[in-house]
């Protein structure tokens, strides 16, 4: 993408790295001394579309693409009013349908489609859903002032766990502090010798070592849930049933019976094998495995005998008979 300027001054941000660039309401951008400069008097028109403004139509811009800031301002504003929820339809086709119709007045808005006909079929969604739109902005409201409060409230608690950090801190070094002056003051006008001075404050340190202050714990989670509240959740139905059972399957041979794991390691099989090496291991692969199934390979089927019946008698054919005779 090339570099963002702003259209009326040209100036971009290699040239201004602390230029911000706001949008109005169609879509297009103008920095913000630009916006402070034309809007001072209240209205003027937009410099790509002359669409009439004002300076509270302008915003911070948040994506470097103003495409993208127009169709997030756009979706706001729609879905105050298409906020209907599943719940609200007969079949999920239904609601699946609704939504589709959501996306596609969105993106003729954005995209300056058929504005006049999208613009009427709001307005006519607006009358015919008025009681519906009005009782769902209640529920969302109540929702966002619920996620609102537990935001304000884990934050609150991590001010007050960085506090506590900083009180630690400056605990320690103050501690700190005083033990190394305390060190130099006996050190100069002590009579004691340098290492008995060294020693003593080495073992005052020792016993004089802070204790761990256990922080103060997060009593929720960043969604609100309090922590050790499980009633919250609606406990799994236990579901009566015989409890599964292993058995082991029992396979036709038609062969010996092929050594056990134990007589492997114990007789000496492993001797001729090749030993698993540490990647073989790591994969679950040991040496013992390949020694019993190549043994199985060769025992399965030793004692498989093939019915013989009875061999066909050769039919003779007349010509046949006739040389017979004749020889």
């Amino acid at each position: 993408m090339d570099e963002q300027s702003c259209p009326r001054c040209k100036t971009t941000k290699y040239r201004n790295p602390s230029l911000k660039f706001m949008v109005n309401v169609c879509g297009h951008t103008l920095c913000e001394n630009c916006v402070e400069l034309v809007f001072i008097r209240g209205s003027a028109a937009c410099f790509q579309c002359n669409v009439p403004l004002r300076r509270n139509d302008f915003r911070t811009q948040q994506f470097e693409d103003a495409v993208v800031e127009k169709e997030v301002d756009i979706r706001k504003k729609i879905l105050k009013d298409f906020n209907k929820k599943e719940d609200d339809f007969v079949s999920l086709r239904e609601y699946n349908d609704y939504l589709e119709d959501v996306e596609t007045i969105i993106y003729n808005l954005t995209n300056n489609i058929d504005v006049d006909s999208t613009k009427r079929k709001i307005e006519q969604y607006k009358k015919a859903n008025n009681d519906l739109i009005k009782k769902n902005r209640s529920k969302l409201s109540r929702d966002e002032e619920f996620i609102e409060y537990c935001i304000e409230q884990e934050q609150h608690d991590t001010e007050l766990r960085k506090k506590q950090v900083l009180q630690e801190e400056r605990t320690e070094k103050k501690k700190k502090q005083e033990k190394k002056e305390a060190l130099i003051d006996d050190l100069m006008f002590s009579d004691l010798p340098a290492e008995c001075i060294l020693a003593s404050h080495r073992e005052l340190v020792k016993q004089m070592e802070p204790t761990v202050v256990p922080r103060m714990a997060p009593t929720q989670f960043s969604t609100g849930i309090k922590m050790g509240h499980q009633n919250l959740f609606v406990p799994i139905p236990r579901v009566e049933g015989v409890i599964y059972q292993h058995t082991d399957i029992v396979m036709e041979t038609l062969g010996p019976q092929a050594p056990s794991q134990p007589d492997i390691l114990e007789k000496g099989y492993l001797q001729n094998i090749r030993p698993a090496s540490d990647q073989d291991r790591g994969g679950g692969y040991e040496a013992h495995l390949g020694c019993q199934r190549a043994l199985a390979d060769a025992l399965y089927g030793l004692f498989f005998a093939c019915e013989v019946g009875p061999s066909p008698v050769p039919s003779t054919s007349s010509s046949d008979i006739s040389e017979m005779d004749v020889s």
